[in-house]
């Protein structure tokens, strides 16, 4: 752990938005050369205390001490000027352009004459990622890189900038376990360059790998900082969420012989090739596999949402060739996409709005408006969904709390086939118990389950059986509860018994 001198300290912050009090008398520091976690469940207060150390909110009341000078609230251009840098789960770069350039927007290297210098900007980037042992070539253009070299990148023009204090926010939420691993040996390095890091993460094996001390919120309070090194899962959970806690409550498998989904040789080119499985009613039928393996892609094309190039799919004995979503609805399958921000969310609309936007059950007008409203409350109870009401937008709900929105939306309608693609990604604990215990009630009542997923606990507990994709194959379907963690591990990376790599 870092015994340096603190960078940064924060005295009572406090920040309401109207009745609702997001942080209460909060305390927090940082060190140079530390990482300090911060954890706690959707809701808690986290995003507005970063939005606090960025300048983009100001608190009520309190105090931030940034390198001995003290301030009551922070403008953005200070918080950069400070040393500041925030890197949001979000991506904030423009993909159109290069890395060099996104590197030194608005900072751009000119000439004597006024234009932009580009050699110099290549040069100088690649000089910057080379010091910090990153293999990206400065003269890409983003949006060919992979995520977690398009995440890299922002913590490289946070650099740049001579960032001393870095905020990081769900940095690996959207990366595979390689790449996790990748993301996780840098910040061990920036640690060694004595920039101290503020690391928000949900994924608790991540802060007993990276982290020194770990602060939890819960309810805008903050809970004393506890050493890493002397804790455990157990005590953090117990402090997020005020209780001893078992995320995966035990389920038996009730899946019948009735074949619900039937894939066979189904092919997408530069994607997957010959995927064959069946799906039974009541069954959870689990997909790993790593970043690049094809299991997204292939559940597009069961949705409709993408065009196979040969295979079939039937659905209850019946073919499934689905030429878009709408279709995949009306025959019942219906899918949680992993990206819910693009894909599934009107973010400026209300929540009422989001929920009842797929609503194949009330079909007279007349009577749609008081039945809809009746039925979208019930299932904002049901979800435990933290909102001050229905018309609240659901931009600005935490992640948590807009996944279970989604996923009210299609308790809606009459599908039989749910497909979950990462549907846990960058939610608390707490959400995530309620959206294991809503996948089990599906099943309990007949419906069943694609489940795809990069956390392997979920994978095991969740599902009945685990479809290994690699490369783009289906290479192997175990029994999830014969199967342990090491042995998926092993599995989705494809090493053999003996250390080797297979195909």
């Amino acid at each position: 752990m870092s015994t340096s001198a603190e960078i940064l300290t924060i005295r009572n912050l406090t920040k309401t938005f109207g009745d609702t009090v997001a942080l209460n008398q909060v305390n927090f520091s940082l060190r140079a050369g530390e990482v300090h976690c911060l954890v706690g469940e959707n809701g808690a207060g986290k995003s507005t205390l970063i939005k606090i150390l960025a300048g983009a909110e100001r608190p009520d009341d309190g105090v931030i001490v940034v390198f001995d000078k003290e301030h009551r609230y922070l403008s953005p251009d200070e918080s950069l000027q400070l040393g500041i840098a925030t890197i949001y789960q979000d991506l904030q770069l423009v993909t159109s352009l290069t890395v060099a350039e996104n590197i030194f927007l608005g900072r751009e290297i000119v000439t004597k004459f006024g234009v932009v210098d580009y050699t110099a900007q290549y040069r100088r980037a690649t000089e910057l990622l080379e010091s910090m042992n990153i293999s990206i070539p400065s003269n890409a253009i983003v949006e060919t890189l992979s995520p977690a070299h398009q995440q890299t990148l922002q913590i490289v023009k946070a650099l740049h900038v001579n960032a001393r204090i870095m905020i990081m926010d769900e940095p690996t939420a959207s990366l595979g376990i390689e790449e996790t691993n990748a993301l996780l040996n840098l910040v061990r390095r920036l640690v060694t360059k004595q920039i101290g890091i503020i690391y928000i993460s949900h994924y608790l094996q991540e802060i007993f790998e990276i982290g020194d001390r770990v602060t939890v919120l819960k309810d805008g309070k903050a809970v004393q900082p506890l050493t890493v090194a002397n804790s455990d899962v157990a005590t953090i959970t117990r402090h997020m969420i005020g209780r001893e806690h078992s995320l995966f409550a035990s389920r038996k498998s009730i899946a019948s012989s009735d074949l619900v989904l039937q894939v066979h040789n189904l092919s997408k080119r530069d994607h997957f090739a010959e995927v064959s499985f069946d799906l039974h009613q009541g069954e959870i039928l689990g997909f790993g596999g790593v970043i690049g393996a094809g299991r997204t892609e292939l559940m597009n094309v069961i949705f409709g949402a993408d065009l196979r190039d040969s295979g079939d799919i039937l659905l209850h004995g019946h073919p499934l060739n689905c030429a878009s979503p709408r279709s995949a609805i009306e025959r019942g399958v219906v899918m949680i996409p992993e990206d819910r921000k693009l894909l599934a969310l009107f973010d400026a609309r209300s929540v009422r709005e989001n929920i009842a936007v797929v609503d194949n059950e009330i079909n007279h007008f007349w009577l749609k408006l008081g039945q809809e409203l009746r039925a979208v409350q019930e299932l904002i109870r049901r979800l435990h969904i933290v909102t001050a009401g229905t018309g609240q937008t659901i931009g600005s709900l935490s992640g948590g709390n807009q996944q279970k929105a989604v996923l009210a939306r299609w308790l809606l309608s009459k599908g039989d086939l749910f497909i979950f693609d990462e549907p846990t990604k960058g939610v608390d604990i707490g959400a995530k118990e309620q959206i294991y215990e809503l996948m089990a009630a599906l099943v309990r009542e007949g419906r069943s389950i694609l489940l795809v997923s990069s956390e392997l606990p979920e994978l095991l507990a969740m599902s009945d059986r685990i479809a290994i994709m690699r490369s783009g194959k289906l290479v192997t379907t175990v029994d999830a509860r014969q199967t342990t963690p090491r042995q998926l591990l092993a599995l989705l990376l494809g090493i053999d018994d003996n250390g080797e790599f297979t195909r």
